[in-house]
Formats: C-alpha cells, sequence, structure tokens
C-alpha cells in the first residue's frame, strides 16, 4: 500500500501543466452540465481537444479516436442546444430489447474493431499500443453508452461506468495520474446519474399507469 501511495505521489509531481488544465476543464464542464449550463460545450470541447493530444502522446489511440467522437458530438450537442433550448427535452426512459442488442453488439463489434486496428497500426507512423485489449474496450462500451445517452436511455451509465472502470486503472499505468482522477470522479457522478435518472423514469411510469 505504501508503494501505491509512493507511486501516486511521484505520479502527481511529474503532471504537467497541461493535463492540469484539461482535468480542469473537464471538471467545469461536468459542474456546467449539471446546472444545465450550455458553457459546458465549450469547457469539453478544450479539455477533450488537450485530451487527444495527451493521449496520442501516450499510445492510447482507440481513446483518442473516442475523444474526437466527443468533440463532434460536443459541438453537435452545442448547435442542437441552441436550436432547441425554448422547447421541452427527450424524456428518459429505459432500452428496449432491440436497444439493448445494438448498445451490447456496438461494444462487442467495436472492441473487435479497435483491437484489429490498434494491432495494426503502422509502425512508420505510431508507436504500437501495449494495451490494445483494455484501450479498445474502454473506447467500445464508451461509444455504446455515448449512443444510449444521445437517446435519453438510463442504461448509457452502465456502458459509460463499465468504461470508467477499466480507464482508471489504465490512465495510472500510462503516468496520467489526473486523468485517472476526472475519471474516477465521473465513475462516481455516473451512479448518481443513474438512480437520478430512474427516479425519473418510475416517476414517468407512475404517470403513466394513472392516466391509463
Amino acid at each position: 500500500m505504501h508503494n501505491l501511495i509512493t507511486l501516486f505521489i511521484d505520479q502527481i509531481k511529474e503532471t504537467t501543466w497541461v493535463q492540469w488544465l484539461a482535468v480542469a476543464l473537464g471538471v467545469t464542464e461536468v459542474l456546467l452540465a449539471r446546472k444545465n449550463n450550455i458553457w459546458l460545450y465549450p469547457a469539453g470541447i478544450l479539455s477533450t481537444t488537450i485530451a487527444i493530444y495527451l493521449l496520442l502522446d501516450v499510445g492510447l489511440y482507440a481513446e483518442s479516436i473516442l475523444n474526437v467522437y466527443y468533440v463532434v458530438m460536443s459541438v453537435y450537442g452545442w448547435w442542437y442546444w441552441i436550436k432547441r433550448r425554448n422547447e421541452p427535452p427527450v424524456e428518459v426512459s429505459r432500452s428496449n430489447k432491440n436497444e439493448w442488442k445494438i448498445s451490447v453488439a456496438i461494444s462487442v463489434i467495436g472492441w473487435v474493431f479497435f483491437y484489429i486496428l490498434l494491432k495494426n497500426l503502422p509502425a512508420k507512423y505510431f508507436t504500437p499500443s501495449n494495451v490494445p485489449v483494455w484501450d479498445a474496450l474502454i473506447s467500445s462500451t464508451a461509444w455504446a453508452g455515448m449512443w444510449l445517452l444521445a437517446r435519453r436511455k438510463i442504461e448509457n451509465w452502465i456502458f459509460l461506468n463499465i468504461s470508467n472502470l477499466f480507464a482508471v486503472p489504465i490512465l495510472f499505468y500510462k503516468h496520467l495520474p489526473m486523468f485517472a482522477l476526472l475519471t474516477i470522479f465521473l465513475f462516481v457522478i455516473a451512479i448518481f446519474g443513474y438512480f437520478d435518472w430512474g427516479k425519473r423514469v418510475k416517476s414517468q411510469e407512475a404517470r403513466v399507469k394513472a392516466e391509463n
């Protein structure tokens, strides 16, 4: 235990200001999202752009691709928010069997796709990944979670937290301790998010049942 604490302290000391900035922007994004503030998008875009650079630098290529997707979705979300800000939000609901199948398919097919991609990256342009299995799994489950989140399905938190769970040790292993701590923070937020959305779903189901 003492060795782990010492290793963590050493990693914190080695953390660059760029990583601190990315994490600070990431926390800002989460806090703004909780307040339903549109400025969450520019904060998230800046944080994720910096993260792409840092993840590429340590050879987490699938996570880098995932973060490119986050940037694209953030730009789209920013535009969509402005377009529909005066309209009622889409209601939270549970995934049906077909949506579950699609989510699992995204996770499994994405895992295989990213793994093959990482194993066959041209050495001339990239340093081969030394954690292709876990890098691919982290990204594919997050893709499934983001798909469900866009559809306002409560199960998005499950897939996102599977991704977070495996990401934490990998980020520590890659000497990105602040990103690991941010991911732990997101893991906790996702747990609260799941139960919060669960209450909404039960409330909506009770209202529909009463109306019928």
